[in-house]
């Protein structure tokens, strides 16, 4: 399936709307400069993007600020085959090529795709995810077996925030918008005394209305935003071969949760509107050794603390709304995680390679506690004259897990053009868990994944590769009720993974161009699922997980990034899947009779994804940027067979900008397209309650501006 016409037509229009303003790069290009290398610093090595045998996509800064008002979710669109749910109100359940949870977790935080900010891991928690001051945003698709074991069997994605500089510099950055949006922020830094001592400092808040009319309240801020990071890095090098970067950060994100509507719209309802909410404090300490000629050695420790609140108006409605019923239900959880982790690496050096100075090595230990408390609460009451009910259930459970892992890594030189490589994970995953029910468990087990990789350099600006890669994701446990106490607990799954493409740099270095093909199976699927017990009771949805499916899934991606001239700077990114249950028989939404899904594309994988714009600069200051983005329909999930309609969105900015102050209007969403970013289909109207789909939409068209002033 390919774009519709509607596509083309909005995009013509979207390139027509850009040459009117002088046309759709990215900042700080020399006449004749080529595009920059991009080290990726969520790889063993950190080596760029060229060198890594597998499909990456890096977010500059310069894209980061161009493409996005304030948060990660703005981005995910441009990334191929990166899909998100938005079950919350941020986004924090990702999809890699399919891969990955639609809601929250209750028993064991189980991730399929890493999420990482700083080096602290967040992984299932990403909605803290704002973009102030941000340098870098890694997404590597395909299972991290080696690198990140447990948490990436999808992939991984890597925030890395400003480093500090050589030189003393900051800015204030001031912007405000459409739905009373709002923002202010500031960063900084520079060397203290000796170069050798560097710190950054920023701070940064953020807050709108969220765009959603509560007309029964009579308020605009239910779905409110209101959100604030502060940030502080200190780079130490010492005479004596020592490296230290420290990095603290503090985010509060407080937003508000009334985003359904009973008629799909914006204009929502419900007497009780709920919060999703989250409080995170990290901290991460990077030590790197380099006194030796024969091998280098690195410290990485994390700790981090998160507190959570989720609540929502389980019923999306209000007395009036459902007179004569009374029908009346709210939902909220209460979330504390804990972390703190541990890694060693030793790498060799240019002295320390073996086999006759023809392989890098390297060796790691890796620890990670984790601690997760939560606490439910749900309440409600239904009567119709015929059929009453009330709900006032309270739970809490305590999950504590140790994991820890053995890595290694081998790459050696074939011939003069070739380079193998060979990694190598061993974790065992040892758990503890107990709850308010009486449910106490505590599973264990060891999981192995790794990769063997070529690369061939046909010259120094081309070459293939072709990468097999083994993926896992922990087993856990099922609470509450479950179909069949055989259901209570579910084992490990495993992805398999070949992957194959090349990556470029031509003209010059004024054009970048890669593609890939993989093919991947799913071992052993874990498939999260749900019932309704009790029907007009919208609280007592059981979710559980099961090994129910196989998986396959073939695939494509593209990306290329282009400089035709000195002013302009042009990218397209391109994702094709084709995944897809080969296995599955599940029970249908309250009934015992099994469904075959077999052969039915997988939730939230949608065929293509497709972006491209770009960026044009004059030389006395005037500037211009568009993103164009395009998306297939999707299943929303695997307990029914509702699907997304196709969509793209349009995005743009103009502006002005010297060496010291930029001045640029922008808005999102150009033509005010309506989307769907997360589906459900059940009854939830009374008396009679017929499934319905329910979707989320996307947020509306919005316009704004933005002052940065650099000191």
């Amino acid at each position: 399936m390919f774009p519709t016409q509607s596509f083309f037509r909005s995009s013509l229009s979207s390139v027509l709307f850009a040459a009117v303003v002088c046309g759709p790069a990215f900042a700080d290009k020399e006449p004749g400069q080529g595009i920059d290398e991009i080290i990726v610093t969520a790889d063993f090595r950190e080596r760029t993007t060229f060198e890594i045998p597998s499909s990456v996509t890096v977010l500059d800064r310069e894209m980061i600020e161009r493409s996005a008002v304030q948060h990660f979710e703005e981005l995910i669109a441009i990334v191929p085959n990166l899909n998100w749910s938005g079950d919350g109100h941020r986004a924090r359940y990702l999809q890699i090529r399919g891969v990955g949870e639609l809601e929250q977790y209750e028993g064991a935080p189980n991730p399929s795709v890493g999420f990482i900010i700083d080096d602290i891991d967040f992984s299932g928690i990403g909605t803290i995810a704002t973009l102030f001051d941000v340098q870098q945003i890694e997404v590597l698709r395909g299972p991290q077996g080696s690198r990140y074991g447990a948490n990436a069997l999808a992939g991984l994605i890597n925030v890395h925030s400003t480093d500090p500089g050589d030189e003393f510099a900051g800015t204030f950055r001031l912007s405000a918008g459409g739905n009373d949006a709002v923002a202010g922020g500031v960063a900084f830094g520079g060397p203290v005394g000796e170069d050798s001592f560097r710190y950054r400092l920023s701070a940064h808040h953020y807050q709108s209305d969220g765009f959603r009319r509560n007309g029964y309240l009579q308020r605009d801020d239910t779905n409110g935003r209101d959100e604030t990071t502060l940030r502080g890095k200190i780079l130490w090098e010492s005479s004596s071969d020592w490296t230290l970067r420290l990095t603290a950060m503090y985010t509060d994100v407080d937003d508000g949760y009334d985003a359904f509507a009973i008629d799909n719209s914006l204009d929502v309802l419900s007497d009780k509107p709920g919060r999703d909410a989250q409080r995170s404090a990290g901290i991460s300490v990077k030590a790197s050794w380099n006194g030796s000629d024969r091998y280098e050695f690195s410290s990485l420790t994390s700790a981090a603390s998160s507190s959570i609140v989720f609540s929502y108006d389980a019923d999306w409605g209000n007395d009036d709304a459902w007179a004569p019923v009374i029908y009346d239900y709210f939902s909220a959880s209460d979330r504390k995680r804990r972390t703190v982790s541990q890694e060693f690496r030793f790498r060799s050096a240019d002295e320390g390679r073996i086999f006759g100075d023809t392989t890098d090595w390297l060796v790691g230990l890796y620890a990670l506690a984790m601690q997760d408390d939560l606490d439910t609460h749900n309440i409600g009451q239904y009567d119709d004259s015929f059929f009453q009910d009330s709900l006032d259930s309270r739970y809490s459970g305590r999950f504590d897990a140790l994991n820890a892992a053995l890595f290694g890594q081998l790459e050696s030189d074939v011939g003069e053009s070739g380079r193998l490589g060979f990694g190598l994970r061993i974790e065992n995953r040892s758990t503890d868990y107990n709850d308010s029910a009486g449910l106490a468990l505590g599973p264990g087990e060891t999981m192995i994944g790794g990769e063997l990789s070529y690369r061939h350099f046909f010259t120094d600006e081309l070459l293939a590769f072709v990468t097999v890669s083994k993926g896992y994701k922990a087993g856990g446990f099922n609470l509450g009720d479950v179909p069949d106490e055989d259901q209570r607990d579910y084992g490990t799954e495993s992805l398999w993974n070949i992957e194959a493409g090349f990556k470029s740099s031509l003209m010059d270095g004024r054009m970048t161009a890669g593609a890939s093909v993989f093919y991947s199976r799913r071992m052993d699927q874990q498939v999260r699922t749900s019932l309704q017990l009790v029907p007009g009771d919208p609280a007592s949805f059981v979710f559980y997980t099961d090994n129910a499916a196989q998986g396959r899934t073939l695939g494509f991606e593209a990306d290329l990034r282009w400089l035709p001239s000195d002013a302009w700077e042009l990218y397209a990114n391109a994702g094709l899947l084709n995944a897809e249950f080969s296995e599955f028989l599940t029970l249908q939404t309250g009934e015992t009779e099994l469904s075959d899904l077999s052969g039915r594309a997988q939730a939230h994988a949608p065929a293509y994804t497709l972006a491209f714009g770009g960026t044009w600069r004059h030389h006395d200051g005037l500037f211009a940027h568009l993103d164009i983005t395009a998306r297939d329909t999707f299943y929303f999930d695997v307990s029914n067979n509702q699907k997304s309609s196709a969509y793209q969105l349009v995005h743009a900015r103009i502006g002005y900008e010297t060496e010291r102050w930029s001045a640029q209007l922008w808005a999102r969403n150009v033509f005010d397209e309506e989307y769907a970013v997360r589906g459900f289909y059940f009854g939830n109207e009374p008396p009679l309650f017929p499934n319905t789909l329910y979707i989320r939409q996307g947020d509306p068209r919005q316009l704004g501006v933005t002052l940065d002033f650099g000191f």
